[in-house]
């Protein structure tokens, strides 16, 4: 994959798309510093990410992947103090300013109710909202998450979507996800970049509409997108 430029502000709520195996998941983990780059240059405010210390890679970005998480014995408290391990002194100890960003997340994704609840206990919808809360209680700039609608209903997958797009616009972070909801993504994103091993277009979706981008996404003999409704057709 090459020819992949694009650059998000704080405040915006953004997409990477495309079809399976194209290297979304690549492109975010690479991102999030968990694989090297193979090429080109990843900068955070004007700095080449491989400047970064660990640690201030922990307090500029937090990430929410797919993989199934190692602590489900947890209770949902203890999982969300997690969030603060990269501020809290090496005995871990919660200051009175960790425990308020984490009362404030728990009341922002509605938690209340399941916070003596161990994480196994919970279904896939409340761990999701449980996680991103932990990656809003890293406090960083920058929230990348992989799939975060996986294994979710309609309703839960927009309201998911719905409460990252709030999140970026109310606390003016960056959150970059990817997703195969091409048609929710369209309707709530600030930003879309779509990966299609050409042009890799990045812009805001009625642009991205506008230049015919999410035409050839899919074979046209199957499926066309119909850019009236900003939709996907099956062509019987």
């Amino acid at each position: 994959m090459s020819n992949i430029s694009f650059e998000l502000n704080k405040g915006e709520l953004a997409a990477i798309v495309g079809i399976n195996g194209i290297g979304k998941s690549t492109l975010l983990r690479t991102l999030g510093n968990f694989q090297p780059k193979i090429s080109g240059a990843i900068t955070i405010e004007g700095k080449e990410l491989s400047t970064y210390s660990e640690l201030q890679i922990a307090s500029k970005i937090s990430v929410v992947l797919t993989e199934p998480i190692a602590s489900k014995n947890l209770s949902v408290y203890e999982l969300l103090a997690l969030g603060r391990q990269p501020y809290t002194n090496w005995l871990g100890k919660l200051a009175d300013k960790d425990i308020s960003i984490i009362n404030n997340s728990i009341d922002i994704l509605e938690l209340k109710p399941f916070l003596d609840k161990k994480c196994f206990q919970l279904s896939d919808g409340q761990l999701q909202r449980v996680l991103i809360a932990r990656a809003l209680i890293q406090d960083t700039d920058i929230i990348l998450l992989d799939e975060p609608t996986t294994h979710l209903d309609l309703y839960h997958k927009v309201q998911i979507l719905k409460l990252l797009k709030s999140i970026a616009h109310k606390t003016n972070k960056v959150i970059l996800f990817t997703s195969h909801e091409i048609e929710l993504a369209i309707q709530l994103c600030d930003k879309m970049l779509i990966l299609d091993g050409k042009e890799n277009a990045f812009n805001e979706p009625c642009k991205l509409i506008e230049n015919n981008n999410f035409n050839t996404l899919f074979p046209t003999d199957t499926i066309s997108f119909d850019a009236n409704t900003g939709s996907f057709r099956i062509n019987k």
